[in-house]
């Protein structure tokens, strides 16, 4: 079995390489090519802690895949990474191990960013003027450098962390890699205000976006929201949405923001206009003008975990 270590796997797979892989995998669900199982996910609350299991294979591939997940929220304050994980790749001939991925989480910070990237590519009005990162973690630089690579040039940023100076490192951090001018906001409020590009991603558990915030021809990308606890939009966003998009859908409405607005009656399944897929493959209509209001609910799907270890194991295995 080949073992792949976390050095290895960080020079094998570019941004660009992610999000086609990442697009292609969310193209592939929607064309019934993929076969996947329901989120196991498990709370660790003593330790501030939660664990996502993810798997999929794709129609045709080499290898099914299976990813185990770990996000440690009081981590930062022991100096160790707050994500963590690893990816199993089986052989989908004989069901052998074929490789083990011990990349510590970064394929799905990688995946996850592309992902981003790809919401954005297709439901972002295409020269918005201001971006808002609601988050300012790992996940927040992952997002940013994919709409670096899918805008070609990122307008100014405004980032917004619960910490002061986690929003202060990531402005000075992200300023210097990408060339853009990020500033630090000093409540949501004052980041989303005349942004016409937000992407949350936080571990949060209670609504941190309002409707009233937000801008005519707003893209908002919510990331964080991978559980059925846990939420960074209110209701009255996908309320006030002209199109709101999924991941896939069936998980959703389970994890997911539109999970929270769909139970509390601001939003049904059937006003949710499609999949990330099908608006990938023209199946449903994007954005109709640059007034509208556009959701993507990104709960994160395992089709994005088989596909990006793929694209690393095609760039490392012997």
């Amino acid at each position: 079995m080949l073992i792949l270590t976390e050095e290895e796997i960080r020079g094998a797979v570019t941004m660009d390489e992610a999000i086609r892989a990442v697009e292609e995998a969310f193209a592939a669900l929607s064309r019934g090519e993929a076969r996947l199982p329901g989120v196991i996910g498990l709370e660790i609350p003593e330790s501030r802690g939660e664990v996502h299991v993810k798997g999929a294979h794709l129609a045709g591939a080499p290898f099914y895949v299976f990813k185990v997940a770990s996000g440690f929220w009081s981590n930062a304050e022991r100096g160790l990474p707050v994500s963590g994980g690893l990816v199993m790749a089986f052989d989908a001939a004989t069901g052998q191990p074929a490789a083990l991925l011990l990349d510590n989480g970064y394929l799905t910070d990688l995946r996850t960013g592309a992902a981003g990237g790809v919401a954005a590519r297709y439901l972002a009005k295409k020269s918005p003027q201001r971006i808002a990162m609601i988050g300012a973690g790992i996940q927040g630089r992952f997002q940013l450098r994919a709409l670096a690579r899918v805008l070609g040039s990122l307008p100014p940023v405004a980032a917004w962390s619960l910490r002061p100076e986690t929003a202060a490192a990531y402005a000075r951090e992200m300023a210097e890699e990408l060339g853009a001018e990020v500033e630090v906001a000093p409540t949501v409020e004052a980041a989303v205000s005349g942004a016409d590009l937000i992407v949350t991603s936080t571990p949060s558990r209670g609504p941190l976006v309002r409707a009233a915030w937000l801008s005519p021809g707003a893209h908002l990308t919510a990331v964080g929201s991978d559980g059925p606890d846990k939420r960074e939009l209110h209701v009255d966003v996908l309320a006030r949405a002209d199109r709101v998009f999924a991941d896939r859908l069936s998980q959703c409405l389970r994890l997911g923001e539109i999970h929270h607005a769909v139970e509390a009656g601001a939003l049904r399944e059937e006003d949710v206009a499609g999949e990330l897929g099908d608006l990938i493959l023209g199946r449903v209509p994007g954005r109709g003008s640059d007034e509208e209001i556009t959701v993507a609910d990104l709960t994160g799907v395992g089709v994005q975990d088989a596909a990006i270890a793929a694209a690393a194991l095609r760039a490392l295995r012997p």
